[in-house]
């Protein structure tokens, strides 16, 4: 089923009862070089995923975006992560580009077919819009509306039991349309904050979570702790929040991860492994 859908609650002087979970982490988890920061020195790269998970509650995985996963792999995964782990499964990006731009219903049941192996630590499928895919582009022959339509079409075509983000790359889908498309079926779009940002990105919610791609090359206290007081309304409403941190060579994004958790509510959600 989608994620039920939650409305942003207020902040009050109180501090909020968070019945949302956090579920932050890194866009992957398999980095040699994470070692000894991160990763104990002597981990051996089949055991960096329980490792990863132990301290971590959700991984972005990145495999998935260059190859469709095969069972064997996901059952590995499986495996080495406990019954409240989530995977945010990026899609493959051949196959997520064909759908929205050409055969929606035979590429999504491609993408799709073996999620099922994951079962309940399926937390989302992220599909990503590269940013040279315009709304206006030449590709929907420079025409909006007919953009929207292949949007529409992708998102009809997408089976309503897997949840669902969209990373919208281009600006020029960052309109009232595309996020009205999204609301109707439930799907988040993906915000995401990148170096060359000015500003913090807006925060909009049109599923029944929250996606996040903190993607700057570094943050400080301040700015994580900024990041939290956004989060908390969303999680006091009763909302997942998915937050994944940009990878990097010494495992610098892990413990962003860690320290954006334990600012939520001291560290209070996110960490049910019962």
């Amino acid at each position: 089923m989608r994620h039920r859908r939650s409305r942003t609650l207020g902040r009050t002087g109180e501090v909020p009862r968070l019945t949302g979970r956090l579920l932050v982490g890194t866009s992957g988890f398999a980095y040699r070089d994470w070692a000894p920061r991160f990763y104990p020195p002597d981990t051996r790269p089949s055991g960096w995923l329980a490792a990863y998970a132990a301290r971590l509650p959700a991984v972005e995985l990145n495999a998935t975006f260059r190859r469709r996963p095969t069972p064997s792999a996901i059952s590995a995964w499986v495996r080495a992560t406990p019954a409240a782990f989530r995977f945010a499964v990026k899609a493959q990006r051949g196959a997520a580009v064909r759908a929205l731009l050409a055969t929606p219903e035979q590429s999504i049941a491609w993408l799709t077919e073996p999620l099922g192996g994951f079962g309940d630590r399926l937390g989302t499928v992220l599909l990503r819009v590269p940013a040279e895919i315009r709304r206006d582009g030449p590709w929907a022959g420079r025409d909006p509306a007919a953009a929207d339509g292949r949007l529409a079409a992708l998102l009809a075509a997408w089976p309503p039991a897997v949840p669902l983000a969209v990373e919208l790359q281009d600006p020029s889908w960052h309109v009232d349309e595309t996020f009205d498309a999204l609301r109707t079926v439930g799907a988040a779009v993906c915000v995401t904050e990148l170096d060359a940002d000015a500003t913090p990105p807006t925060v909009r919610m049109t599923g029944g979570f929250l996606y996040l791609r903190l993607r700057r090359s570094d943050y400080g206290t301040a700015e994580l702790a900024a990041w939290a007081a956004r989060i908390e309304p969303f999680l006091a409403g009763g909302s997942d929040v998915y937050a994944f941190f940009r990878h990097d060579p010494v495992g610098r994004a892990a413990e962003l991860a860690i320290e954006l958790e334990h600012l939520v509510s001291g560290g209070a959600v996110g960490r049910r492994f019962g």
